[in-house]
């Protein structure tokens, strides 16, 4: 079943803030990375526990999040730019925490959460991107690098980067990328 984007306002004469337009793909974003880790699980992956599950989430955010700050660059200025990715950090945060606080024990997740999107996002700035052609190669091969080093290389899990570069990356790049133009207009 085909995963369904939310990602047309209702009404499109409103005006929106960054704000608005930032939860609206927070809770898109949030929805493409449960879709993908579910995928894998449909694919005979096996996750250990809950906790790695929602760690292999938070790396399909991660990489969301750096290709929808790589598509917001030539349409925000600088300003507008790091309040919507802040916003979108937050909220992102907030689904992490909720989800987090449901599937394992009472904590903080959402600081954790915003320390490795800050590293990541680091490591993803050294990795090219194409407004025409997406993420590179090494930008993609880095999501599976990721994926693979949380769920091992045993014999079930093996594959698991095959899987992530070959098809998932390509797709959550597709996904988002519609959201954020169609949220942006």
């Amino acid at each position: 079943m085909a995963l369904r984007l939310k990602s047309h306002w209702h009404d499109d004469q409103a005006g929106r803030s960054l704000e608005e337009i930032a939860r609206a793909v927070a809770f898109n974003i949030w929805r493409i990375a449960k879709d993908k880790a579910w995928a894998l699980h449909g694919q005979d992956f096996v996750f250990r526990d809950d906790r790695q599950y929602l760690e292999v989430i938070a790396e399909y955010v991660f990489y969301m999040v750096q290709i929808t700050d790589r598509l917001t660059f030539p349409r925000l200025d600088e300003d507008q730019r790091r309040t919507f990715l802040t916003r979108l950090a937050l909220a992102l945060a907030h689904q992490v925490q909720d989800n987090s606080q449901d599937l394992l024990e009472p904590g903080d997740y959402g600081r954790p959460f915003i320390d490795r999107l800050n590293q990541r996002s680091a490591e993803y700035a050294e990795f090219g991107f194409d407004p025409e052609e997406g993420p590179s190669y090494p930008f993609i091969r880095h999501l599976g690098f990721e994926i693979q080093r949380l769920m091992g290389e045993g014999r079930e899990n093996r594959w698991v980067i095959d899987q992530v570069m070959d098809k998932d990356a390509w797709e959550a790049y597709r996904q988002v990328h519609q959201v954020v133009e169609n949220l942006l207009e």
